[in-house]
C-alpha cells in the first residue's frame, strides 16, 4: 500500500449505519495535509484505506480525490458535474442505501458507516461549484480481483483459504467455490428484482465482498430517469455474463483448471440456462488450464 498524505475537513454527516460504532475519517488528498490515506493499487482512483482495525478490517473511504497525478481531481466535459476523483451526494447516498439493502439479503459486501458531506467548495473548469461526499465503508479485504498483478500471492493464499470455511459443495477448485457464492448472490439479487448494473472484477474483493453500488436499483429504490427505468429488464441477463467473468479472472489469478462445462452447470443448478442466451450452431465444450 502507498502512503498519501491528506488533510481533513469540517463534515456532517448525511447517513449513518446504526449498527456501526466506527470512526469518522473526513479526510481529502492534499500533499500539504497532515493526514495520512493509503491507495491500494491504481485501480482504486478515488478510494483509499483510512485505517485497519483492532479485528484486522479495513475502513475505505471513497471520493476522497485521485490517486494519481499531481492533482487532487480532474474535470471532464463528457460527465456533467461529475469529476475524476470525487463523489457526488445523490451516488453516495445510493451507494450507501442500497449496500444496506443488499447486505440485509444475506450477501456478503461492504460494511456502510457513513456518508459524510465535506465543508468545502470545488471549482470545476464548467464554472460550476461542487461539494465533496465521503462514503465510508469497513471491508475484511481491500484487494479487489482486479489487483491481483499489485497484491503479494501470500496475500491472495490467505484470502482464498478462507474460502474452504464456506465449501458445502466440496469443490476441486478454489475458483468452484467463488463460482457458487458469485451465482448464488446473483440469484439472490434477481429473485429480489435487484439489478447492481456493475458486477465486474473492480467490485468483489478477494474475501468474495461484493462492492459499489451506486449503480444498483431495486423496487423500493428504482431509477428516477424513464430511459434508465424501461432498460432495466434487458439488463439483468448481462449481469450472468459479468459474473461468469468474475469468476473467469479468479480462476486466470490461481492458475487453476476452468472447465466451462462445469461452469455452465452450476449456473444451470442456480437457475441460469446460458443455453437460452446462446447461438446453437457456435457451442464449445473446451477446457483451459495453466499448462497453456
Amino acid at each position: 500500500m502507498e502512503e498519501i498524505k491528506a488533510k481533513a475537513y469540517p463534515y456532517k454527516v448525511i447517513k449513518s449505519n446504526p449498527n456501526q460504532q466506527i470512526n469518522i475519517f473526513p479526510l481529502l488528498r492534499d500533499s500539504d495535509g497532515s493526514e495520512k490515506m493509503w491507495c491500494i493499487s491504481p485501480h482504486h482512483g478515488r478510494s483509499f484505506v483510512v485505517e485497519i482495525t483492532e479485528d484486522g478490517k479495513y475502513i475505505v473511504s471513497k471520493g476522497n480525490g485521485l490517486s494519481y497525478t499531481q492533482y487532487q481531481h480532474l474535470h471532464s466535459a463528457e460527465f456533467g458535474n461529475n469529476t475524476w476523483g470525487v463523489l457526488l451526494k445523490n451516488d453516495a447516498c445510493r451507494d450507501f442505501t442500497l449496500g444496506m439493502e443488499i447486505s440485509q439479503l444475506g450477501i456478503k459486501t461492504n460494511v456502510m458507516n457513513y456518508v459524510l458531506e465535506l465543508d468545502k467548495n470545488i471549482l470545476l473548469t464548467n464554472g460550476h461549484t461542487i461539494t465533496p461526499v465521503l462514503l465510508q465503508y469497513t471491508v475484511e479485504c481491500p484487494y479487489r480481483i482486479c489487483d491481483t498483478a499489485y497484491m503479494r500471492r501470500s496475500e491472495i493464499e490467505k484470502q482464498v483459504g478462507k474460502w474452504k470455511l464456506f465449501d458445502k459443495w466440496n469443490c476441486s477448485n478454489y475458483h468452484l467455490i467463488a463460482a457458487h457464492i458469485l451465482i448464488d448472490n446473483l440469484r439472490i439479487l434477481h429473485d429480489n428484482e435487484i439489478l447492481h448494473n456493475a458486477i465486474h472484477p473492480q467490485n468483489y474483493t478477494w474475501a468474495l465482498e461484493l462492492l459499489d453500488f451506486e449503480l444498483a436499483c431495486s423496487p423500493s429504490h428504482p431509477y428516477s430517469n424513464e430511459e434508465d427505468i424501461s432498460r432495466v429488464k434487458d439488463v439483468y441477463s448481462r449481469e450472468i455474463i459479468q459474473t461468469y467473468d468474475v469468476i473467469n479472472h479468479i480462476a486466470w489469478s490461481l492458475g487453476e483448471t476452468f472447465d466451462y462445462k462445469t461452469i455452465d452447470n452450476i449456473f444451470l443448478q442456480y437457475g441460469f440456462d446460458l443455453a437460452t442466451m446462446a447461438n446453437p450452431t457456435n457451442n464449445i465444450t473446451d477446457t483451459f488450464n495453466d499448462e497453456m
